[in-house]
C-alpha cells in the first residue's frame, strides 16, 4: 500500500490532470489529423501520454480498494460497451454505423477504446491474485486477454500495464520499469508500421512517473466530491469523445 505523504496529490487531483491531458490529446487528433510533424499537435499528443499510466495505476488500486470485485468489473465492462460507440464516433476515419462493427473497417489495431483493454487489465489481476486459478493456468488465460484486447486504442499494453501496477503495487521502481518495458514495446510498433516520430512520442509516459510518484495514498478530504470523482471519469470519456464526433461529423 502506498505511503500517507502529506503534502502530496489525492487520486481525485491526479485523476483530474489525467482528464485535462486526454482531452488536449484527443482536441490534437481531432484537429490535426493523421501524424503532422508541427510543434503544436506534437506536444498536445506529449502531453497526453500521461494519461493511460494514470488509468492504468488507478484502475489497479481499485482493484484493491473495491468492496466487490464483481460489480467494479461489471462496471468497467459497462463503460467500455459504451465507450466503444463513442470512441469511434469521435475517429476522423468514421464512415457511417458499419464503423461500429469490429475489424469491419481500418486495420486491426485502434478497433475500440481503451476502456476495453482496461477492463481485461482487471481481469487480469484478477486471474493473478486469484487462489482458484493455478499453475499454468495464469499465463495461458493471460496470454488469451492480450489475444482480446489486443485491437484497442494502447493494444493489450494498457492491460499488461494495469497487471504490472498491481502485482507491484508499494514499490514505484518497479511499476515504472514495467511501465517503460511495454510502453517501448508499443512504441516499437508505432514506429515500425505507423510513424516514428509518434513511436517517439508514445515515450512521453514516462511524464506520467513523476506525477503518480506525488501521489499520498487518499482519495480526498470531502466525501461528496469523493463520490462525484468516483463516477467523473467513466461518465466523461465517452461523453468528451461523443462531443468530439458531433463537432466533427456536423
Amino acid at each position: 500500500m502506498p505511503s500517507i505523504r502529506n503534502p502530496g496529490l489525492t487520486s481525485n487531483a491526479i485523476k483530474l490532470l489525467a482528464i485535462a491531458a486526454m482531452t488536449i490529446d484527443h482536441i490534437a487528433w481531432a484537429v490535426f489529423p493523421g501524424y503532422p510533424r508541427q510543434l503544436l499537435p506534437l506536444l498536445m499528443h506529449l502531453i497526453g501520454r500521461i494519461t493511460c499510466p494514470i488509468m492504468c495505476y488507478f484502475v489497479a488500486e481499485g482493484f484493491h480498494y473495491t468492496k466487490n470485485i464483481r460489480k467494479y468489473t461489471a462496471r468497467m465492462f459497462l463503460f467500455a460497451v459504451i465507450s466503444h460507440f463513442c470512441y469511434l464516433y469521435s475517429s476522423a476515419d468514421f464512415a457511417g454505423w458499419l464503423s461500429f462493427v469490429p475489424f469491419l473497417t481500418g486495420s486491426v489495431l485502434n478497433q475500440t477504446s481503451v476502456m476495453w483493454s482496461l477492463a481485461w487489465g482487471l481481469v487480469m489481476l484478477r486471474v493473478a491474485h486469484s487462489e482458484r486459478v493455478t499453475g499454468l493456468w495464469k499465463p495461458v488465460l493471460i496470454l488469451l486477454i492480450c489475444a482480446v484486447s489486443f485491437p484497442s486504442d494502447w493494444s493489450c499494453i494498457a492491460a499488461l500495464c494495469v497487471l504490472a501496477f498491481g502485482t507491484n503495487r508499494g514499490d514505484l521502481k518497479r511499476q515504472a520499469l514495467w511501465l517503460v518495458f511495454y510502453v517501448a514495446l508499443y512504441s516499437a510498433v508505432y514506429l515500425f508500421a505507423m510513424d516514428w516520430l509518434y513511436g517517439v512520442v508514445q515515450l512521453g509516459v514516462v511524464l506520467a512517473i513523476p506525477i503518480l510518484r506525488l501521489y499520498n495514498g487518499q482519495r480526498g478530504k470531502n466525501p461528496t466530491v469523493n463520490r462525484v470523482m468516483k463516477w467523473l471519469f467513466y461518465i466523461y470519456y465517452p461523453a468528451h469523445l461523443l462531443l468530439i464526433g458531433l463537432l466533427l461529423h456536423a
